[in-house]
């Protein structure tokens, strides 16, 4: 006898339909497992065995073929238990044929005592198998609230092989999951109340977050670089619906959601470390996995200590940057991974720290400040919109007790300059200086500014461009429709590293705003 039930396959972030069918043949009790399964695939052969035997069920004694259909299609989890027991169970006559109601659907790993375990991408799974027409899908009952988000099937959270049996045989029918509204917070761990001076770079940061322009923080240690960029995310908006499901997804498929919050709202926050390989920060491995990048998909990526990264994994970087996204490619696959972060990044001005500071001498020679900061490159400077540099501070800038500007005025701000920009249809840091929309256009003392700029730095033509959408946030910040020469000449300011030439010893960030 024959049996289907439908399952998914996660592929990088995106999951195919899988059809499981069973078929029991006279012959001598074997298991055959076809269809291109990896290794935890084929040992689902055993926890199969196990989960029905200790769940009350016999294994049949014929000559049982699971094909996993399509077979050219590689296969890989532990998800494929739970549909494999519930089709032999239905070839076996246990369990009666799917009605008309739709075909039969699961997801899950069985403990060997028939306990249905949770797996990751149930998110993007049950989207795969909605779009095949399922009305029904079991998965675990740690996976049943991300399942839910997809309203158009109904999330049936099964806790046991049995429980899953009885729900399908009508025997005792479990409600599925009610989809709720979720709780849409902002990060309150951290406010920019608690934020000591640095008035400057404060501004420039409030103008990457509204306009979601990539930033480079430059200053001695101990000044607030990290303390300022960990607050950054408390002053975005909260993602779209859109968004938050689009950023789900991706988590869904790495297995970083809870029970307690399967949707994610508040834009991502990732700062891994400098030692991290290229594949961890860009995406890749086998099976393929999302990088560092795309988990910050919408959200930040805190480079901390941007030198000390790997020069491959900082070049890979440009790409994604540019274009939004991510491909990775292999002889027998190819996968896209979305990229569209706020990069995030910070350095010393020099090896020691200390070029520029006030309070310490610098111990580099010129030859060494240059090496350090040649480890960024040029490329990779050209798509950073913002460059900050801090100072240090005073003392009694430290014991102030006045509180700072909070995040939920500053948010404020950025929010109305994101309403502006959507009626653009897209963020600044997007547009496209062709684009008929009218967003760059200058008066004529505004393009002198930019005239001369691009002279006395020799700007490259995109880097251009970034100065005039920096420009862009800065009047929307302030309501205005058109680019006034002020707002010119502070995205100007925010290039510091374009004028950074050492002569006779000197060096021009020692003279860059907020120094």
């Amino acid at each position: 006898m024959l049996a289907r039930v439908h399952t998914a396959s996660l592929h990088g972030l995106t999951a195919r339909p899988i059809t499981v069918e069973v078929d029991l043949a006279r012959g001598l009790p074997t298991f055959h497992l076809v269809g291109l399964p990896d290794g935890a695939v084929r040992e689902s052969r055993e926890r199969v065995t196990a989960a029905l035997g200790n769940s009350g069920f016999s294994l049949p004694a014929r000559r049982i073929t699971v094909n996993l259909a399509p077979a050219d299609e590689p296969k890989r989890g532990s998800g494929f238990d739970l549909p494999i027991a519930l089709a032999i169970l239905q070839a076996d006559g246990t369990l009666a044929p799917p009605g008309p109601g739709g075909p039969l659907a699961a997801l899950g790993e069985l403990a060997l005592d028939g306990r249905v375990r949770p797996v990751r991408g149930v998110l993007p799974a049950t989207a795969a198998l909605a779009a095949l027409g399922a009305a029904q899908v079991l998965v675990a009952a740690e996976n049943a609230p991300e399942a839910a988000l997809v309203r158009s099937v109904e999330s049936i959270p099964v806790t046991s092989l049995r429980a899953a049996v009885e729900h399908v045989a009508g025997l005792s029918p479990i409600p599925p999951l009610t989809p709720v509204d979720p709780v849409r917070r902002q990060r309150a761990e951290d406010d920019w109340a608690e934020i000591r001076g640095q008035e400057a770079a404060r501004r420039a940061l409030e103008i990457a977050a509204a306009g979601f322009h990539n930033a480079l923080l430059i200053g001695p240690p101990g000044v607030g670089k990290t303390f300022l960029a960990r607050r950054l995310p408390t002053v975005l908006p909260l993602l779209t619906e859109s968004e938050a499901l689009e950023v789900t997804a991706i988590h869904s498929a790495w297995g970083r959601l809870t029970p307690e919050r399967p949707l994610v709202t508040s834009p991502p926050f990732r700062a891994p470390h400098h030692t991290i390989s290229s594949a961890a920060l860009l995406g890749g491995g086998h099976p393929f996995r999302a990088g560092e990048v795309c988990l910050a998909h919408r959200g930040v990526l805190f480079l901390d200590e941007l030198p000390e990264f790997r020069r491959d994994a900082l070049e890979g970087l440009r790409q994604p940057l540019e274009d939004g996204e991510v491909v990775i490619g292999r002889a027998r696959e190819r996968q896209r991974f979305p990229t569209r972060v706020l990069l995030l990044a910070a350095m010393n001005p020099c090896p020691c720290g200390w070029w520029g500071d006030e309070r310490r001498a610098c111990r580099c020679t010129p030859g060494s400040r240059r090496a350090y900061r040649a480890r960024v490159s040029g490329p990779l400077l050209d798509r950073i919109d913002l460059h900050v540099p801090f100072r240090s501070l005073a003392f009694a800038q430290l014991v102030d007790g006045r509180p700072a500007e909070a995040s939920v005025r500053v948010r404020a701000r950025v929010e109305a300059a994101r309403e502006r920009q959507r009626e653009r249809g897209r963020p600044n840091a997007g547009l496209e200086p062709g684009r008929p929309t009218g967003w760059s256009i200058l008066c004529r003392q505004g393009r002198g500014l930019l005239e001369a700029a691009h002279s006395r730095l020799g700007l490259s033509a995109r880097a251009h461009v970034r100065v005039l959408r920096v420009a862009r946030t800065i009047a929307d910040l302030d309501g205005r429709e058109r680019i006034a020469p002020l707002d010119i000449a502070e995205a100007i300011q925010y290039r510091a590293l374009d004028r950074t030439v050492e002569v006779d010893g000197t060096d021009a960030y020692a003279a860059a705003p907020g120094k």
